[in-house]
């Protein structure tokens, strides 16, 4: 539905935020070869920053600050051409990514940017979709996109939904990115890969008594394993989604600020606050 008010000319940035699978776990597989997950999610203050500029052409242009990322695979280029068609939308729009969040950490970058997207260009461009088809949408792009939609803290079962809202204490984070990128697709083939989980309530969850079945997987590699020895000698260490990127939980902020700049040079280290809110959505039409 287009409301009739021009957008033409109107820039706005906008947030997307990195999150922290809390734990992981595979508790089986369909028919269809699908992994049967359960993770709780959380928003963390490492955010990708997305500019809009509105166009009346039709025009989809993405300037991407990671040079690695070819405008046919930046999701964020998709989920603005997906918006298109699903509105039958003239419009277009120049998007400047500053990219914060590294590519392929497990911290969801490219999952936020699409879901950020879809928020922003939806009230930029007046197209007035509520939210459940919003979320349909970003599932075409990835499993991870819908709850960047909802936007809140979530407690996910199955192949990503459905997802359910939950309040988990927003802690400070000691992140370290180790420079590797683990591939999704060969992580989840790996034939050591634990799916016969136990299945987790969350009124029983525990994050230092949770896991992250990826861990021994991504543990082979030796940046990965270099960084987690020297991060478990402050504070117990978890992984996020298929890794690279490892997390631990601090009960300051000035704890994780001082463990932070003991972080060896070639690792990349963020301290972080945990989200039950993304920020995305405080300024999109659902908030």
């Amino acid at each position: 539905m287009n409301t009739g008010r021009q957008p033409v000319g109107i820039a706005q940035t906008w947030p997307a935020p990195a999150k922290l699978n809390l734990f992981l776990h595979i508790t089986g597989r369909r028919n269809d070869g699908y992994h049967l997950l359960q993770t709780a999610i959380q928003f963390v203050d490492i955010c990708d920053l997305l500019n809009f500029r509105i166009r009346d052409d039709g025009v989809i242009r993405c300037v991407n600050s990671d040079r690695s990322i070819s405008s046919d695979s930046d999701l964020a280029v998709q989920a603005a051409r997906l918006l298109q068609d699903a509105c039958s939308m003239g419009y277009g729009a120049d998007i400047h990514l500053e990219k914060v969040i590294p590519k392929g950490s497990g911290l969801g970058g490219g999952s936020s940017d699409a879901a950020t997207v879809l928020l922003a260009l939806n009230k930029l461009w007046n197209c007035g979709l509520d939210r459940r088809r919003l979320e349909k949408l970003g599932s075409q792009l990835g499993a991870d996109v819908p709850v960047f939609i909802r936007g809140k803290a979530s407690w996910v079962e199955g192949v990503g939904e459905p997802l359910h809202a939950v309040n988990l204490p927003e802690a400070w984070y000691v992140i370290v990115y180790p420079g590797v990128h683990l591939d999704t697709r060969q992580m989840f083939a790996d034939p050591s890969l634990q799916r016969d989980c136990a299945p987790v309530l969350f009124r029983d969850f525990s994050l230092r008594e949770a896991g992250n079945v990826f861990e021994p997987i991504a543990r082979r590699h030796a940046q990965v394993e270099r960084a987690w020895q020297w991060l478990s000698q402050h504070l117990q260490v978890r992984l996020t989604g298929s890794g690279s990127c490892l997390f631990a939980c601090g009960r300051s902020r000035s704890q994780v600020e001082e463990i932070a700049a003991d972080c060896p040079s070639d690792f990349t280290v963020f301290v972080a606050k945990g989200m039950n809110h993304s920020p995305a959505c405080s300024i999109s039409q659902y908030n």
